[in-house]
């Protein structure tokens, strides 16, 4: 047997890939995708929206590079509750924390396909995106719609890079996530420096008739744009120097996607306006980019054509990640007993979570049928009752653990986890009865999920507890084998 443990993955990413691995996903489809429902529902004050998020969110960041300098296993959330609570709240935890993840990756696809098309579109290729028609399918003898089923296939290839090389799919991150915040860096330029930013008009900042309560359900809609920074600790133990890079990757992203968001928001509502940006929805960024940038440009085509390519850029990378974090909160639970061993395996060949992989898939390429705004309410709703445990789990540790080495800690103990399990709650609520009145059926689905994790549980206890069934320790290391 190698020197290297078989059931622990290779530190392969160093900090800037863990850095962009939590970019990729907070600057990616949320950028392009929800920017306009946010401007939809709160007017000019989307710009607050973000910047609220961002400071909501950066207490839990807090708490999550506390507990990722003290516990380095991968996981994310989970590894960390599993650390300090019992069984069954560590399971749920675990379980609400992969959902997010999958259906996350379900909005990541769907933002992909009709930026595609556009894309496609801007060169004469195809014709606009609602009026490209099925596609064949002739495996299984039927039509799909176009963007359906361009969703299924930008699954269907980053889980395929994932499951044979971590590595590889730490490269892509990085250089995918470079190219789209240089391409969002040079539509702020343009729009800081147009005309009709001059005479941006960002009153009145509230909606007449919700006022500034408006703030609320576009928080809460557009929390997923900041999830990003968990998932770099998802990848914990593939990252080198772990106690150190993890939590410096989580303040570097998560600061400067901050940075950017605001810019780009800015500059969208101050060119197209806001009621404009509500208008052109999850294409709102590329019509203010047409707006303002130059056009008759070589190959570029226009200003709209270079955000719809970052806009596929973004929702790749996102993607990507997604990928990687939903399979690496399956395989630690696999890893910890509490989903079938298989799932805490390594593949002999790739050293990667395979079945964990697959698995994740299965569940996002049956959410792909999803609506994008069912799919961006039910994400956020798992990420802000999963990060409301991962503050407890802070104080929790603090309490009964509190000389156990932690590299960095957290100023002002306790009132960062106190306020970031206050405001969690707080948008929780508020989106569940947004969810009550616009879409029960993301809030029906959530209810189900968590149901059927109950079932889960109780089973796979069921199961464990037959003699017949028990797993010693030296099978429990055993590679996957050739037919798996």
């Amino acid at each position: 047997m190698s020197s290297h443990d078989e059931r622990s993955p290779q530190a392969e990413l160093g900090l800037l890939d863990a850095t962009m691995i939590g970019m990729g996903a907070m600057i990616g489809a949320g950028i392009f995708v929800l920017t306009g429902l946010a401007a939809e529902i709160a007017g000019p004050a989307a710009l607050l929206v973000f910047v609220l998020n961002g400071v909501v969110t950066a207490f839990t960041g807090l708490s999550y590079a506390e507990l990722a300098s003290a516990i380095p296993k991968s996981g994310g959330g989970y590894a960390f509750v599993r650390e300090v609570f019992d069984d069954f709240q560590s399971f749920l935890m675990g379980w609400m924390l992969w959902f997010a993840y999958m259906i996350a990756g379900a909005l990541y696809a769907l933002g992909f396909a009709p930026n595609f098309l556009e894309l496609l579109h801007v060169y004469g290729v195809v014709a606009p995106p609602d009026q490209v028609g099925a596609v064949a399918l002739p495996v299984v003898d039927a039509a799909v719609p176009a963007g359906l089923a361009l969703a299924f296939a930008a699954v269907a290839l980053f889980v395929a890079v994932n499951a044979v090389s971590t590595a590889a799919s730490g490269s892509i991150e990085t250089i995918f996530t470079a190219t789209k915040v240089t391409i969002l860096l040079v539509f702020v330029a343009f729009g800081a420096v147009s005309p009709m930013f001059s005479t941006a008009e960002f009153q009145p900042l509230f909606p007449a008739e919700s006022g500034a309560f408006a703030i609320l359900p576009a928080m809460g809609l557009t929390f997923i744009a900041f999830e990003g920074y968990d998932l770099i600790t998802t990848v914990t133990e593939e990252v080198k120097n772990p106690r150190e890079n993890i939590p410096k990757a989580i303040f570097v992203s998560l600061g400067a996607t901050v940075l950017v968001y605001v810019a780009v928001v800015t500059v969208a509502i101050g060119t197209l306006g806001a009621q404009g940006l509500a208008e052109a929805g999850e294409a709102g960024i590329a019509r203010a980019a047409t707006e303002f940038m130059p056009t008759g440009l070589p190959v570029i085509k226009n200003g709209g054509a270079v955000i719809v390519f970052g806009a596929v850029f973004s929702t790749l990378t996102a993607l990507n990640a997604v990928v990687i974090a939903s399979s690496r909160v399956a395989f630690s639970m696999g890893r910890e007993g509490q989903l079938l061993p298989t799932f805490g395996q390594l593949h002999h060949r790739f050293g990667t979570p395979f079945v964990a992989i697959v698995a994740s898939a299965v569940v996002m390429l049956g959410s792909v049928v999803l609506p994008t705004k069912s799919a961006g309410n039910m994400s956020s709703l798992f990420f802000l009752l999963s990060f409301v445990v991962v503050n407890g789990a802070v104080i929790k540790l603090r309490r009964e653990r509190p000389d156990m080495n932690r590299p960095y800690e957290l100023p002002y103990y306790p009132i960062p986890p106190l306020l970031g399990i206050l405001l969690n709650l707080v948008l929780t609520a508020v989106l569940v009865v947004y969810l009550v009145r616009t879409d029960p059926v993301a809030l029906v689905l959530s209810v189900g999920w968590i149901l059927l994790g109950v079932v889960a549980y109780y089973g796979l206890a069921a199961v464990r507890s037959e003699p017949s069934t028990e797993i010693k320790p030296s099978d429990e290391a055993e590679l996957i084998t050739e037919d798996d």
